[in-house]
C-alpha cells in the first residue's frame, strides 16, 4: 500500500484491493490456473485509474513498461475482435500474432490493462472469458499463452456523470451515504452494459472517488518530485513554498477532470517559465532555485 500510494493519492479502496490480491498470491493461496487479479476500475477522468495500473507495474516487475495497455475502443467492430489473439490463416496479419496474446507471450509478468472496456464488441467478451477462468488464450498458431503471472484490469468511464452529480452533494455529514448511493447506481448501469456471467468472474469492481482539494494537494507534491528528480539530473536544485505549491493546487483543482489540470497548469505556468530560463542561462548547472507565489504569480528566486 505505502509503495503504491508514493504515486496514486486516495483511492484506499482500490490500492487494498490490489494489495490483498498480492498478498495471496505471494502466500501461494491463489488459484494457480487463473490471473494474479481481476479488477474493474470505474471512475470519472483523471482519477489515477491508469496511473495505478503503472505503478503497480512498477512495484511488481520493477518496470513500468511491464504494463500491457491495450485500448478497447479499438474493437468496436466485430471484425477487429480477432486481432487480439491474431488474424486466422491465409488473412492479413497471420505472421504478427495477436495484439494481447503475443504481449503476453513476451512478457508473461506483466500488468494488463483494458482501457475503456465498455466500448469493446460483446465477442471481446468471450475471449476474455477464457482469461478470467483458466488463464490461458491459444493465439491463432495454436500456441497456448499463460495469463496466469498477470493482473488484468480494466477501466471503464460508464457513469462518470453520475459520480459527478451524486458528489456534487457531498459533505462530511453525508459521505458514507452518497459512495453507498452512487455505487449501487453504477453497478446497476455496469450490469445493464456487460454481461453477467462476465462480470461474476472478476475479482473485484471497484468505484474511483473524484479527487478532494487535499488529495489535489498531494498530488502537487508528487509532481514537484518528480520535477526536482529531472532537474537534479541536470545538476540544478529546486525548492518550493508552501505558498507556492499551494497556489498550484488551486489553479489544478478540477472536480470534473481530476488532475490533468494540474498537469497543464505545471507546464504553463511553472516548466515553460523553467525551460526560458534554462535556455536563456539564466539558470544553469549548480543553480539552487526557490519557486515561490508573489501577487498570484509564480516567481524564481535564487536560495
Amino acid at each position: 500500500e505505502d509503495e503504491l500510494h508514493k504515486r496514486v493519492a486516495g483511492q484506499e479502496e482500490a490500492i487494498e484491493a490490489i494489495s490483498d490480491a498480492i498478498r495471496r498470491s505471494r502466500a501461494g493461496l491463489q488459484d494457480p490456473r487463473k490471473p494474479i487479479g481481476s479488477f474493474i476500475f470505474l471512475g470519472t477522468t483523471g482519477v489515477g485509474k491508469t496511473e495505478l495500473a503503472k505503478a503497480l507495474a512498477e512495484y511488481l516487475f520493477n518496470d513500468e513498461a511491464a504494463l500491457v495497455r491495450i485500448d478497447m475502443s479499438e474493437y468496436q467492430e466485430r471484425h477487429a475482435v480477432s486481432r487480439l489473439i491474431g488474424a486466422p490463416p491465409g488473412y492479413v496479419g497471420y505472421d504478427e500474432g495477436g495484439q494481447l496474446t503475443e504481449a503476453v507471450r513476451r512478457k508473461p509478468y506483466s500488468v494488463v490493462l483494458l482501457d475503456e472496456i465498455e466500448k469493446a464488441h460483446p465477442d471481446v467478451f468471450n475471449i476474455l472469458l477464457q482469461v478470467l477462468d483458466d488463464g490461458r488464450l491459444t493465439d491463432n498458431k495454436g500456441r497456448v499463452v499463460n495469463f496466469k503471472n498477470t493482473i488484468i484490469i480494466m477501466t471503464s468511464n460508464i457513469g462518470a456523470n453520475v459520480i459527478q452529480e451524486n458528489f456534487a452533494s457531498l459533505d462530511d455529514d453525508n459521505h458514507d451515504e452518497v459512495v453507498a448511493k452512487t455505487k449501487n447506481e453504477l453497478f446497476e448501469l455496469l450490469r445493464r452494459t456487460i454481461r453477467p456471467e462476465f462480470l461474476n468472474r472478476i475479482d473485484e469492481i471497484i468505484m474511483f472517488t473524484p479527487l478532494s482539494r487535499n488529495e489535489i494537494g498531494s498530488i502537487v507534491k508528487l509532481q514537484f518530485n518528480q520535477l526536482q528528480e529531472t532537474l537534479n539530473e541536470m545538476g540544478i536544485h529546486i525548492e518550493a513554498t508552501d505558498a507556492a505549491l499551494d497556489w498550484l493546487g488551486q489553479l489544478g483543482y478540477d472536480p470534473q477532470f481530476g488532475a490533468r489540470p494540474l498537469k497543464r497548469v505545471m507546464q504553463k505556468k511553472v516548466l515553460n517559465e523553467l525551460s526560458k530560463q534554462i535556455l536563456s542561462g539564466k539558470i544553469n548547472k549548480d543553480s539552487n532555485i526557490r519557486l515561490d507565489e508573489f501577487d498570484h504569480n509564480f516567481v524564481f528566486l535564487n536560495a
